[in-house]
């Protein structure tokens, strides 16, 4: 497959079981051997479960909830969302398990907002651009690298228990929970340090 040009659009989309959960539309900053970098403003288009939208839109726990089991199942329903708030940038590795991703607050002048590792399966290149599959679980990281949290450990779980994560994907997010976490102490380290 061919590589993506900076400011080329590609689209980054969630595949479970040959299905597609979702699509992003994103720009491509860099496309090289070392990392993929995509970024995105509000107003990008995607594609996404209805149930998320829901959630995002009333804040309502039990549409949030209803997500796995629908995907476990293989009912979908998507529909178009924009994005909001925030423009971001992510960082992937070829072959990495997770993504690393900055979040900026367009309402504060873009100000670093918070790191995110996002774990997921390794991108697989296609004509339109990437496909992989979000693995449930993230860490979000202070501006400065000073503390983090693991989020949707609860997600993590029950996507395990449903079968949506697979024991091959567990293996693989436990090594790369422990890459993450090591990236993270290793530059917050040079951070204080600097």
């Amino acid at each position: 497959m061919r590589r993506f040009e900076p400011g080329e659009t590609a689209v980054r989309r969630d595949v479970f079981r040959r299905q597609v959960w979702s699509a992003h539309a994103l720009r491509v900053v860099e496309d090289g051997a070392e990392a993929l970098v995509l970024g995105c403003r509000p107003g990008a288009e995607l594609l996404a479960a209805t149930t998320w939208i829901e959630w995002l839109l009333t804040g309502d726990e039990a549409a949030r909830l209803r997500a796995l089991p629908n995907l476990a199942r293989g009912r979908r329903q998507l529909d178009r969302w924009s994005w909001r708030s925030t423009a971001t940038l992510q960082w992937v590795q070829p072959g990495a398990w997770f993504s690393v991703h900055a979040f900026y607050d367009v309402a504060d002048d873009d100000q670093l907002a918070h790191w995110y590792v996002n774990f997921q399966q390794p991108m697989r290149r296609t004509a339109l651009g990437f496909d992989t599959f979000d693995l449930l679980l993230d860490l979000v990281i202070a501006p400065d690298l000073s503390r983090w949290s693991w989020k949707d450990e609860d997600a993590y779980a029950h996507g395990r228990r449903l079968g949506v994560v697979s024991e091959a994907d567990h293996r693989a997010v436990d090594q790369a929970r422990e890459e993450a976490v090591a990236m993270i102490e290793q530059r917050g380290r040079a951070v204080r340090r600097g």
